[in-house]
């Protein structure tokens, strides 16, 4: 796998100012900052759409929604950096310790309200069997509440994070250790 993860100080200053950023406010760097950083501009591209997607809310989508949605995919791609991850996030986002692992394990035996059951089958539907989302498909999204808006958003994370899942593939990147226990214990 790849190995020549460049240190922090070899950065561009803007990558360093990201870094550090987000280990101020998590208490680490998570793993796929530097894996992915041996590529500035690739980087910068990838990051940017993460936040678009991912740091917003709507009225059909939460950002736990948004968490649970790259959770069930990437568990689906078998994807250990992603689903530990963003598991962690999702047991923040959600407010719930619980949800995140019943999803990465069974989605469809996961304490999911119904529309949550909707966004997840059509997020991995696309993950895995894309040709499978049809109208009928999308429209169970409709019927829930969601907006175009919201649907295009389904498809895009789970588009975003097929990539993802096959780049932290591509380089081995483990999970760090600190994303198992967030979510879980009470911040010191």
């Amino acid at each position: 796998m790849f190995e020549d993860v460049p240190a922090p100080e070899e950065l561009p200053d803007d990558l360093r100012a990201r870094i550090a950023e987000v280990a101020e406010r998590s208490g680490f760097v998570p793993n796929i900052f530097l894996t992915l950083a041996r590529r500035p501009a690739e980087w910068r591209a990838f990051f940017a759409y993460h936040d678009a997607l991912m740091d917003k809310e709507t009225p059909g989508l939460s950002k736990g929604d948004r968490e649970l949605i790259v959770v069930a995919t990437s568990a689906e791609n078998r994807c250990l950096y992603c689903v530990v991850a963003h598991g962690a996030i999702a047991r923040i986002r959600t407010r719930n310790p619980l949800l995140a692992d019943q999803v990465a394990t069974d989605w469809r035996k996961a304490e999911l309200d119904a529309r949550q059951r909707a966004v997840l089958d059509v997020a991995v539907a696309l993950a895995v069997e894309p040709w499978t989302v049809d109208e009928a498909r999308l429209g169970s999204l409709r019927a829930h509440g969601l907006t175009e808006d919201d649907i295009w958003d389904v498809g895009a994370i789970s588009a975003f994070f097929a990539m993802s899942n096959r780049l932290v593939h591509l380089t081995g990147t483990m999970p760090n250790e600190e994303f198992y226990l967030l979510g879980r214990v009470p911040r010191a």
